[in-house]
């Protein structure tokens, strides 16, 4: 049984992150040193910097960000550690290995990353700004930023709810208290409650990355099928060791349809029978719910362990 490409999220918190790499494709393993009872994917405790990394194609990472963030009081920060730099060798050699062919790492505006790009929630029509930095060996894109809706955005940061009054962060206009079910919807996360809430990298970020990272897969598999001589099974240069299994478990594009018949779609419909909802950015979602993502996700694990 061909088997989706897998995904190692180190520092994975409550899933947030995880979850939009899942729905970009991916079969995803979260790892955090502390008990994580709202991840919503096989999780793995440990220590980020001591962890085994064998096994995926594609390893992400989401340091902790209280050094660098402007929530955090100037005179405090030294006492948050900065674990950027080690864990962006980890990830290097990793890659250099090949026990992955790509690395992510994620942080806020101020981290010390390497020719990071930006995603801004605005562009993609979330409820949030929550600008987030992304570091990768690969070549990503980000997302202009287009401040312009006509709702303030909603400042999903601090303790529960919002004082009236407090200074905005990261361009956050709205001053209102308000209710963890509004954050979770402006997040696009209706698992996690408030404390995790603040943490979490809206899953629709990592979708737009992950897409991404599949199209690199294709294109490398692409070139190996036209570079390889035929009968020869060995190693191309950069190749990972699980490539071969990879390449043949992308998830194919929309369809074989031509451009023309899928701009006529108009409707699609979910595995449970609800019709589904094309958002602004073009692409259809695979699922209507995160609920309905997990029950898509727990039906193959048992066909695999079949």
């Amino acid at each position: 049984m061909k088997r989706r490409p897998r995904l190692l999220d180190l520092f994975c918190c409550g899933g947030g992150a995880s979850a939009g790499y899942h729905a970009a494709g991916f079969d995803v393993t979260g790892v955090d040193i502390e008990p994580q009872p709202y991840y919503p994917f096989p999780f793995i405790q440990a220590d980020a910097l001591t962890v085994d990394l064998s096994g995926y194609d594609v390893i992400a990472a989401s340091p902790p960000c209280q050094r660098f963030c402007k929530a955090t009081p100037a005179d405090r920060r030294d006492d948050h550690p900065d674990l950027v730099d080690p864990i962006r060798q980890r990830l290097r050699d990793a890659v250099a290995r090949g026990d992955a062919f790509a690395y992510v790492i994620e942080n806020v505006p101020g981290a010390p990353l390497e020719d990071p790009i930006k995603i801004c929630g605005d562009s993609l029509r979330l409820g949030v700004r929550r600008h987030r930095l992304f570091e990768s060996n690969l070549d990503l894109y980000g997302t202009p930023c287009h401040h312009d809706r006509s709702a303030p955005s909603v400042p999903v940061y601090g303790s529960y709810n919002q004082r009236p009054g407090r200074k905005p962060l990261d361009g956050d206009t709205s001053p209102l208290t308000f209710t963890t079910d509004e954050a979770r919807e402006a997040m696009g996360i209706d698992w996690l409650p408030w404390p995790y809430l603040t943490q979490a990298i809206p899953p629709p970020f990592t979708m737009w990355l992950g897409v991404q990272l599949l199209g690199h897969a294709r294109h490398r598999a692409k070139v190996r099928k036209v570079t390889e001589p035929a009968g020869k099974t060995r190693e191309l240069a950069g190749q990972t060791s699980l490539d071969m299994g990879f390449s043949a478990a992308l998830p194919s594009p929309e369809g074989d349809e031509s451009p023309e018949l899928r701009a006529s779609v108009t409707t699609r419909t979910c595995r449970c029978g609800n019709q589904l909802i094309r958002p602004d950015t073009g692409r259809w979602p695979r699922h209507c719910s995160h609920a309905c993502r997990q029950a898509a996700y727990r039906d193959r694990t048992k066909r695999s362990a079949a």
